[in-house]
């Protein structure tokens, strides 16, 4: 039976072919999980026409043949960029010597070693994308574990704000966050979770700190699990107490432009016409000057993976892709606001896969 990772290396040997490279060097442990299976934090894949190569020291060489059925499994007799260049050696000697290898996951050190063991016959080229291109693309599969993935931080974020009342720090909330993640399946946090009190809450990755909760401050919890290897990533923004008019106004012009972004989110849309709609109505209200980030991201196996839903982005979504939507407005001094969600795009009508209430919650 064909698994999906092997359906997976055989759309990249396509895309391969029609580079005219003879290989391709994966060296980011999400990208290798993606074509193989392998959840080892150590090692090199080649993926070649024919075959596919996964080279790793001892530690892993028993878990890589259990975990990657069809792929060749090689422990490294040198350092890691020595063994991957003496293989493309080997492997340039059978024919075309183009290779592919991954600029942005590569030091100079590592390719510098790569291209003395390889040897001269081995032509290199930077050759990112490719296999970030098909994991943009969610299979039905992926949107299924993905949708379970975005059920269970809705639970942990309703859990979370039963725990909400003055006196209670960050860093308790963000220790429970985590913790109830784990209980309810998750492997772990997706990225180390924001909770962020009072004025803290103008940081947009602000770090759980011992500071405790006043009343009637502004929180912002921001949580993303891990669920079978894939990620979701929620953001809900509460007062503890009572919210002011001005508070009030900004949660529903936050509200509005995510409402917004939302419904520009559709197949054929490019990121950049997303991330317009939401800052369209934040001017209105005046406040874009308080956005201070891109209105989103894709997600799937890492937590920030392509597209790229950003200001002047042409990349155009397509039926598979897993974005989030996250306007803000962050006031220095005062406080912050963001409301984020996982959204789907499919042939038609957009998914949001997150489903906590989004309007003002005082607790």
């Amino acid at each position: 039976m064909t698994t999906p990772f092997a359906q997976r290396r055989r759309a990249l040997r396509k895309q391969l072919d029609e580079a005219d490279l003879c290989a391709l060097v994966v060296t980011q442990p999400a990208s290798w999980y993606y074509l193989t299976g392998f959840t080892g934090e150590a090692g090199a894949l080649v993926v070649s026409a024919h075959s596919t190569a996964l080279m790793t020291d001892s530690r892993f060489t028993e878990q890589g043949r259990r975990e990657a059925p069809g792929v060749r499994v090689i422990q490294q007799a040198r350092a890691l960029s020595t063994s991957v260049g003496e293989f493309l050696r080997i492997l340039a000697g059978r024919g075309r010597s183009k290779v592919g290898f991954p600029a942005s996951h590569l030091t100079v050190a590592q390719l510098q070693a790569m291209k003395k063991a390889a040897g001269p016959r081995v032509r290199w080229t930077p050759a990112g994308g490719y296999v970030e291109r098909l994991r943009g693309h969610k299979d039905p599969q992926e949107l299924a574990v993905m949708r379970r993935a975005a059920a269970l931080a809705d639970k942990v974020m309703a859990k979370a704000l039963r725990l909400l009342k003055p006196g209670i720090r960050e860093l308790e909330i963000a220790a429970e966050i985590e913790y109830q993640m784990r209980l309810l399946g998750a492997s772990g946090p997706a990225f180390e979770t924001i909770v962020a009190f009072g004025d803290r809450s103008a940081f947009p990755h602000a770090r759980p700190t011992d500071k405790p909760l006043k009343k009637n401050e502004l929180v912002v919890l921001d949580m993303g699990a891990i669920l079978a290897h894939y990620c979701s990533d929620i953001t809900r923004t509460v007062v503890v107490g009572k919210a002011s008019q001005k508070v009030r106004g900004w949660h529903k012009a936050v509200q509005e432009a995510r409402t917004a972004a939302v419904a520009a989110v559709r197949a054929g849309a490019t990121c950049g016409e997303v991330d317009a709609a939401a800052r369209q109505v934040l001017a209105g209200h005046k406040l874009d000057r308080y956005f201070t980030h891109s209105t989103g991201h894709g997600l799937g196996i890492e937590v920030h993976e392509d597209p790229r839903v950003a200001k002047g982005q042409k990349q155009k979504l397509e039926p598979g892709n897993v974005i989030t939507i996250e306007p803000g407005v962050y006031v220095p001094g005062v406080g912050g606001i963001r409301i984020e969600d996982d959204v789907a795009v499919h042939s038609g009508e957009s998914e949001v896969l997150t489903r906590t209430p989004r309007d003002i919650i005082e607790i």
